[in-house]
């Protein structure tokens, strides 16, 4: 999992489940005698693209070790209404109580993974990459970007430790593009890339003259791209260029076309629509 070993993976679903559970399953601990078994499919009930089966997985392990699984899609998969994504076997207690925790995370995950998916068939045949953004809720920032990947997208940084990404309010505090650059070149490892957002043809050609790694072309037209793109292209080992903005699936093409060789979109992780998926299970006999 991006950003967690395993160990941070079950101490992080653990917390999940802790919210969840609290003291107790009453209804379940209530109605299931605590030795029943049972037996659970996990079933898509939209179209969807598949990510995260491995985390529902450790969800239900994590309160019954000896589950039995059985993964029946591969993540990236697309599938339709009706599909098993996995069957899983073992104490019936421990399945109806992760179910919600692991279901919550996988709906999510498999939500992204299709939004993605949609994104890249929109810009096929282009040059063009969709990114993810930093626009995850605190703590499924590594959920969410397993899941770009899954849906066929790319991963922009993690965080604010590992690239560096001169925003409009960075330029105002600093005194300007140029300014912004040349401290972050005194202070950030010379290996780390520089990227600089730029809402301005000026702001442009001061990113460009100050050998920014990659320039991010904010809310501006799919002309404006394509113009501002041939200008940042100009010079000797050209910068790369990102668009962002109020793209939409209708419109992402045309920015591709302009040039762009990634387009981050934020709507992929701050406004999931979540798959429909559904547990349905029987007693063991």
């Amino acid at each position: 999992m991006d950003g967690f070993t395993a160990a941070e993976l079950d101490a992080r679903l653990r917390e999940f489940l802790a919210e969840d559970v609290g003291f107790a399953d009453v209804t379940t601990d209530a109605i299931v005698p605590s030795d029943a078994l049972a037996t659970a499919e996990i079933v898509a009930k939209s179209e969807c693209v598949v990510s995260g089966l491995p985390v529902a997985r450790r969800v239900f392990e994590i309160l019954d070790p000896d589950l039995s699984w059985e993964e029946r899609t591969p993540a990236g998969s697309k599938v339709p209404p009706g599909a098993i994504l996995a069957r899983l076997s073992g104490k019936a207690r421990a399945i109806l109580t992760a179910e919600r925790v692991a279901l919550n995370l996988l709906q999510r995950m498999c939500g992204i993974a299709t939004a993605t998916r949609r994104y890249v068939d929109a810009v096929e045949g282009t040059r063009c990459r969709i990114l993810d953004t930093r626009k995850t809720p605190p703590g499924l920032r590594p959920f969410d970007r397993t899941a770009v990947r899954d849906g066929g997208g790319a991963n922009h940084r993690f965080g604010l430790f590992d690239q560096v990404l001169i925003k409009d309010n960075h330029r105002v505090l600093a005194g300007g593009v140029t300014a912004a650059i040349e401290a972050v070149r005194r202070y950030a490892p010379e290996t780390m890339k520089v990227e600089v957002e730029v809402e301005s043809e000026e702001d442009l050609r001061e990113a460009v003259a100050g050998g920014a790694d990659i320039v991010l072309i904010d809310n501006q037209t799919p002309d404006t791209v394509a113009r501002w793109s041939s200008l940042a292209r100009t010079v000797p080992n050209p910068p790369q260029i990102e668009a962002s903005g109020n793209v939409d699936l209708g419109t992402v093409r045309e920015y591709a076309l302009a040039g762009a060789d990634a387009i981050s979109i934020g709507r992929l992780t701050h406004s999931v629509q979540a798959a429909d998926i559904s547990l349905e299970i029987e007693m063991r006999r």
